[in-house]
């Protein structure tokens, strides 16, 4: 492996340039799997059928607002190799890591339930919790090490009604055109 060299090895950003993603707003998120790799079930007569990764991956999102109490979940979906989801952020400015003493942040706050409140942080501790899953259910084709998740995410700020509905409709009808999806595989 190449040694890291700033000159030559630089990852552009995908973020919006100075927009501060702890605002609250809607924000559509697709979070995919290493390699497209199928890992949540797959698509039969156009309806998502969930293994048991895929119905954790669904109860993991579930989850998000007991973790980030500053937000709300709107329309998601797993699918075979990525989830798609529009995660409402609420009051979050009014969050600030300030309000933890260093004994807090060491013994009460887990990974999951982290003072930031920035939808990266957010997607931060979903892609956590499905992956400390198949550590413990899955250590002999997940072995430590080894990624569940491609890195980074994609997010959309969605700024309008009809960008919401556009969206929403798309999420909810992601297993009817799988076949049209950029991440289906044969």
């Amino acid at each position: 492996m190449k040694k890291y060299n700033p000159n030559i090895h630089h990852r552009r950003s995908i973020r919006l340039k100075g927009y501060d993603y702890s605002q609250a707003g809607f924000y559509f998120v697709t979070i995919v799997t290493q390699n497209r790799e199928y890992l949540f079930g797959e698509i039969l007569d156009d309806e998502i059928i969930l293994n048991d990764a895929g119905k954790n991956a669904n109860e993991c999102w579930l989850e998000i607002p007991n973790h980030f109490p500053n937000t709300r979940l709107h329309e998601h979906i797993i699918m075979p190799n990525h989830v798609h989801g529009i995660i409402e952020i609420v009051g979050a400015n009014q969050y600030s890591p300030n309000q933890y003493s260093p004994n807090d942040r060491a013994k009460n706050i887990s990974p999951l339930r982290s003072p930031s409140k920035t939808i990266g942080s957010v997607v931060r501790g979903y892609k956590i919790g499905v992956t400390k899953w198949f550590r413990k259910n899955m250590e002999n084709e997940f072995p430590i090490g080894q990624s569940i998740w491609q890195r980074n995410y994609w997010e959309h700020i969605i700024r309008n009604e009809k960008s919401y509905q556009k969206i929403s409709e798309y999420i909810i009808n992601n297993p009817l055109n799988w076949k049209e999806d950029k991440f289906y595989t044969l």
